[in-house]
């Protein structure tokens, strides 16, 4: 057998380079590229094989330099989704605080099942001194190392303590991210010492690797169970989750549409499954959802979920389907999300389930009286849409969901509209009509503030075609703006639009609703009685995005802000777009309920109004079993 001689780091970072990825004959470059902050734990041994390896876009495996370990997840994240978790990307940290940096990407990506490959330095294996730099001292046990903190948010993790064991830990990880019900964050914590060793390796490990990624077909007897269901149905909804784009089953899914009349509802991460103007399309479902998908939601004797995971916004915390005999099925690949809701499971590829199902289904229709129904709720959620979207005055401050309306003037089909955290999510869902199945790119699995700025950047590395607009309020542009200098220093060209309104407005809203009383959520200064209820802080946020080397745009006015935005679309390079919002609410209340409990018992007129609303509304959950 012939060997070739190579330390741990540069055994790995060629291993990477030959693994590819292949699904219905379109083959990709598994790990296309490798995001990386270096210090003593990883310098010596991923950076210098990194630095053997080549650098830029030629090389085998090309190096990203990123400013902060967990904004580098995010845009590894943000590339996975735009390539439909057919392409990932790799992360390499120091140890330490590098590496426990890296959690919060890591639980974003396995919340939302999406990969990604996170190689963190570790302490040495020999321990030739104990303690070095930046080690935790475990009281308990001495094989304990802060890495340990991502093996709960972490899909697989491994420590390769010898050069040898790298071969099956490679493999193994290659396995998680390709497995589309397990994928997720990889985690393969390399001690700095191993990473440096010299190992005959055997040549068959750098062989070129394709990882066939399978679309499994339903079960024909759980088919049936399932088919029978709908037939017997006669107000059925079905709910698209983000597992229908991660399996490119949109056109499945138009197709069964078109066949059978069945309204269509998405999650955050299903929006866009049907384009906006499908006949069948009802808009985001739950407590962010339009009324007239609610309201079948609350009628609906039937549910079909399709690649949803039913977490509490979808379900409105339990108390929005409320038909007495409801019964629940769920198509996805996942066997542990199929079971959920006591539904009929179906355990399969979203495209090939769909299909199967519209096979199995010909010939049945929804009765037309359903079909006018849901037709008028949609024209009516189009006309408060509308109202909400587009100002009466286009020469006043718009507010933030006119923002989406000047927007949604000047964006193309095939722009992608990025965001994570705060109110906009519930305004975007509500109220943003999706005209391809990539335009919408919403985080909600972990709603991670500081997601969108890195995600931009890793969607645009990943369709370096399309138009990327990263929507951020003053709130998370403050927890993690410094991939601009990345965008900046690459030439990606991100559109940021910033919106200031001096606040959490999203936590502010909801402070108020559960008797905490806006407390802790508004950027002012101290008032006179020590609450934050002074003048807004003098903060120059746009100042500060034009520092870090971005053309900035400011808008006073909502015409100033379409203007602005079309001339950011047209922008060579990453272009900031900074208003001032309104910030008094706009548009109805939301539509279905979330569960955030209020305090049992106070002394403050809120609280207790507060909770009298809590107990009311709880009276609505239920358990579907």
């Amino acid at each position: 057998m012939s060997r070739i001689r190579l330390t741990v780091a540069q055994a790995l970072v060629r291993f990477l380079a030959a693994q590819y990825s292949e699904r219905d004959g379109e083959r990709h470059r598994l790990i296309e590229a490798c995001w990386g902050i270096f210090g003593h734990g990883n310098v010596a041994g991923i950076g210098q094989a990194l630095v053997e390896n080549g650098q830029g876009a030629g090389a085998p495996l090309p190096y990203l330099q990123g400013r902060s370990e967990q904004a580098m997840v995010h845009a590894a994240v943000g590339f996975a989704r735009q390539r439909d978790r057919l392409s990932a990307q790799a992360v390499t940290t120091s140890i330490g605080p590098g590496a426990t940096n890296l959690v919060t990407g890591a639980a974003l990506a396995t919340v939302n099942r999406l990969p990604v490959l996170l190689l963190p330095g570790d302490t040495f294996a020999t321990r030739p001194a104990d303690p070095v730099l930046q080690q935790l001292e475990h009281p308990d046990a001495g094989d304990i190392s802060v890495n340990d903190a991502l093996r709960p948010v972490s899909r697989w993790f491994d420590r390769v303590h010898r050069p040898e064991a790298l071969i099956p830990a490679a493999l193994h990880a290659m396995r998680v991210l390709t497995d589309p019900a397990k994928t997720g964050a990889v985690t393969l914590a390399l001690p700095q010492d191993v990473q440096a060793e010299a190992y005959a390796w055997p040549e068959e490990f750098f062989a070129e690797r394709v990882w066939h990624i399978p679309r499994p077909a339903p079960d024909a007897d759980a088919l049936a169970r399932v088919a029978d269901a709908v037939r017997a149905a006669h107000r059925p909804l079905l709910v698209a989750g983000g597992g229908v784009h991660h399996s490119r089953a949109e056109d499945a899914l138009r197709a069964l549409a078109d066949a059978t009349g069945i309204p269509v509802a998405s999650t955050q991460a299903g929006k866009g499954s049907l384009c906006h103007d499908h006949p069948c399309d009802v808009g985001g479902i739950g407590h962010t959802g339009t009324a007239v998908a609610d309201d079948l939601a609350r009628t609906a004797d039937l549910v079909l979920g399709v690649g949803t995971r039913w977490t509490d916004f979808t379900t409105a915390s339990g108390t929005l389907f409320q038909h007495p005999g409801v019964r629940f099925a769920s198509l996805t690949v996942s066997a542990d999300d199929a079971h959920k809701m006591a539904g009929l499971p179906l355990v399969a590829d979203a495209r090939a389930g769909l299909d199967a199902l519209t096979a199995a289904l010909a010939g049945h229709h929804v009765t037309d009286a359903y079909r006018e129904e849901y037709a008028a709720g949609r024209a009516a959620w189009a006309d408060v849409t509308t109202s909400v979207v587009l100002p009466a005055d286009d020469q006043a401050p718009p507010t933030q969901p006119q923002v989406l309306g000047a927007l949604a003037a000047v964006v193309g089909d095939d722009d992608v509209i990025i965001n994570a955290a705060g109110s906009l999510p519930g305004d975007l869902h509500r109220y943003w009509r999706a005209r391809s199945p990539r335009q919408y790119h919403v985080e909600y699995g972990y709603s991670c503030m500081g997601y969108e700025i890195p995600a931009a950047i890793g969607v645009r590395l990943a369709a370096p075609d399309r138009t990327v607009w990263a929507l951020v309020g003053d709130g998370t542009y403050l927890m993690g703006p410094t991939e601009l200098v990345t965008a900046v220093q690459e030439g990606v060209p991100v559109k940021l639009v910033l919106l200031q309104n001096h606040g959490y407005a999203s936590i502010g809203g909801l402070s108020e609703q559960t008797g905490a009383e806006r407390f802790g959520t508004a950027y002012r200064f101290r008032a006179a009685d020590g609450s934050y209820t002074g003048d807004p802080l003098p903060v120059d946020l746009a100042a500060n995005a034009a520092s870090f080397g971005l053309r900035v745009l400011r808008a006073r006015t909502w015409a100033e802000l379409r203007a602005a935005l079309a001339q950011a679309r047209d922008e060579p390079g990453p272009v900031c777009v900074y208003v001032e919002t309104d910030p008094a609410p706009s548009g109805p209340p939301p539509q279905a309920w979330w569960d955030v409990p209020v305090a049992g018992t106070s002394e403050r007129p809120a609280a207790r109004a507060a909770r009298t609303a809590y107990e009311r509304a709880v009276r609505d959950r239920r358990h579907h079993l």
